[in-house]
C-alpha cells in the first residue's frame, strides 16, 4: 500500500489534460459519495458540513471538470495517485468553498477509480474539544490523506 513515507507527492499546479480524464471518469461517483458522506456526516457530526449547511444536495454537487482546480500526483508501483481540489460553485470563492479527493488509476488505458475525500478532525487550540470538516478554503494546503 502506498503512504506518504513511500512515495514522493508531486507539488500542486492546475490539472493538466491526464488529470482532467480521470477526474471525469469518476465525477458521478465524487458527486454521489460527496452527498453520501454529508448525509452520513450530518447524523454524527453535522460540524464536517456546516459551511454548506443551507447548500442542498443538488446544489453541494454542482461542480463540473471547470471546478478542478489543482491537483498533485504520487506515482506508485501500482500506478498514479491523485489528490484533488474542488470549487463547490455555489459557494463564494474566498471563503469555505473546496473538498479535496483523492482517486487512482493503474493506468491511462484503465478507468480512474474515486478513493476518498478529505475530512479533518482536530483537536481546538485551546484543549477543550474538536473541530471537524470537510470543507476546505483556497489557502488550506492540498495534502496527502488516507481518508
Amino acid at each position: 500500500m502506498a503512504t506518504k513515507e513511500t512515495v514522493d507527492l508531486g507539488p500542486p499546479h492546475p490539472p493538466k489534460e491526464e488529470s482532467v480524464k480521470a477526474f471525469k471518469e469518476v465525477e458521478h461517483e465524487l458527486k454521489k459519495q460527496l452527498v453520501h458522506l454529508r448525509h452520513t456526516h450530518d447524523k454524527h457530526e453535522p460540524e464536517y458540513f456546516a459551511a454548506v449547511r443551507h447548500l442542498s444536495d443538488h446544489e453541494l454537487a454542482g461542480f463540473t471538470a471547470d471546478d478542478f482546480v489543482e491537483v498533485r500526483a504520487a506515482v506508485s508501483a501500482y500506478g498514479v495517485i491523485l489528490f484533488g481540489r474542488l470549487r463547490v460553485p455555489a459557494m463564494p470563492e474566498d471563503g469555505p468553498a473546496y473538498v479535496h479527493f483523492r482517486i487512482f488509476s493503474t493506468g491511462p488505458d484503465d478507468e480512474a477509480k474515486f478513493h476518498s475525500f478529505h475530512t479533518e478532525e482536530k483537536e481546538d487550540a485551546d484543549g477543550g474539544g474538536k473541530s471537524f470538516r470537510a470543507i476546505f478554503t483556497k489557502n488550506d494546503p492540498l495534502e496527502w490523506f488516507d481518508a
